[in-house]
């Protein structure tokens, strides 16, 4: 059993059928896993039955467990960014809530973050969706990496355990699918150790994806284009100048 504390949060958006199941083995693993432990569940402003889902989670595992509510849907990278706010403990572990992704898997990750790792990351050993998310999936992967010259081989694979030193050097922005990008980059240029494993992805039981609605889309690449301005293009539009300056 570990000795230090993990934080496991999991943003949800209309995720009540899976989440009895979900939370119920998150808090078998932390149990046989870790000595200290929250879990965190940030209800997005879902219009099904989430929030009395929550509520009867929350009394059936008592304090160890919290609840984020949004009012109205803030986004995907809205609910991250309250995720990493309310996590409390030494590292941060997040998946989604919605079953694709098997938390029973964690102990992989704990595994591997020794005293010189500060973030381990999951990559999808195979994705489980229909063809057009898959290749959809793919092709923003690899736009996204040779975009923002990004070393981790699945950017998004939301199965993360992350130190929390490391998570408050940086500060979020995105609302959308686009926080796992500026995630990932701004972590890596603080030049931390990263690790990487395999994990598994599982077809979609329950509800829907919302990252490939047409409105999530241009959201996600409109904030795309403009995080690229503002990690990309200024800082080298910046040292462009302070070099034609100096030469001067």
């Amino acid at each position: 059993m570990y000795s230090y504390g993990v934080s496991v949060f999991f943003p949800a958006y209309n995720d009540a059928p899976s989440l009895p199941t979900l939370i119920g083995k998150t808090f078998a693993v932390l149990e046989e896993q870790v000595a200290d432990f929250e879990v965190i569940v940030v209800n997005d402003g879902s219009a099904d039955n989430t929030a009395e889902v929550l509520r009867n989670l929350a009394d059936q595992y008592g304090p160890r467990m919290r609840i984020v509510t949004h009012e109205v849907n803030r986004g995907y990278g809205g609910a991250l960014r309250s995720g990493f706010e309310a996590a409390t403990k030494e590292f941060v572990f997040y998946t989604d809530g919605d079953g694709q992704y098997d938390v029973g898997e964690l102990p992989k990750l704990l595994a591997l973050m020794t005293a010189n790792v500060s973030f381990v990351n999951g990559y999808k050993i195979e994705r489980n969706d229909p063809w057009h998310r898959i290749w959809i999936g793919k092709t923003y992967n690899q736009f996204a990496r040779l975009m923002f010259h990004v070393s981790l081989r699945d950017i998004d694979c939301d199965f993360r355990l992350i130190r929390r030193s490391l998570l408050d050097l940086i500060h979020l922005e995105s609302t959308s699918g686009t926080v796992c990008v500026e995630l990932v980059r701004k972590l890596e240029l603080c030049g931390m150790q990263v690790e990487e494993v395999g994990v598994h992805h599982y077809p979609r039981i329950h509800g829907k994806s919302q990252f490939f609605r047409v409105k999530s889309l241009a959201t996600t690449f409109y904030q795309l284009f403009r995080l690229w301005c503002w990690l990309l293009l200024l800082p080298r539009l910046g040292l462009k100048r302070a070099n034609a300056h100096s030469n001067s």
